[in-house]
């Protein structure tokens, strides 16, 4: 396959993963737990870098999500940006911000296309401290 092949961000398939993205996003605002669930591969092979924290696997980022059901109120998101890498695979990144702490979350997701629907594969969340060098 060429270059020339390559057909990236197909809008229908990115506005499809940008719908996934932003109900997981509200469930996540919400503590909706099944929803959240529903939107992760249920499958060993997922993974969950949180934080402080990291899950292998659906069972353990459902329990995870048993006990840590939402983000602190505030969270803002900006600079979302979606990369459909073709009609079944995209990346999501996105950075966060609180109105009272002085960080920048940083969050990316790999997102593919299942009979069932977009689900997250792999996931990625880090912060910063706003005041560290090499810090926005």
């Amino acid at each position: 396959m060429t270059d020339q092949q390559v057909v990236l961000d197909r809008s229908e398939v990115v506005a499809e993963v940008r719908a996934a993205f932003d109900r997981y996003e509200k469930a996540l605002a919400e503590g909706d737990v099944p929803v959240m669930n529903e939107l992760f591969w249920s499958d060993q092979r997922c993974v969950r870098f949180g934080v402080a924290d990291r899950q292998q696997g659906g069972a353990e980022i459902e329990a995870w999500r048993r006990e840590h059901p939402s983000v602190p109120p505030g969270r803002v998101l900006r600079d979302t940006r979606v990369l459909a890498v073709d009609d079944r695979t995209a990346v999501v990144t996105t950075l966060i911000g609180y109105p009272d702490r002085a960080i920048e979350g940083r969050q990316s997701q790999t997102w593919v296309r299942f009979p069932e629907g977009w689900r997250v594969v792999h996931a990625h969340v880090s912060e910063l401290p706003l005041d560290q060098p090499g810090s926005p």
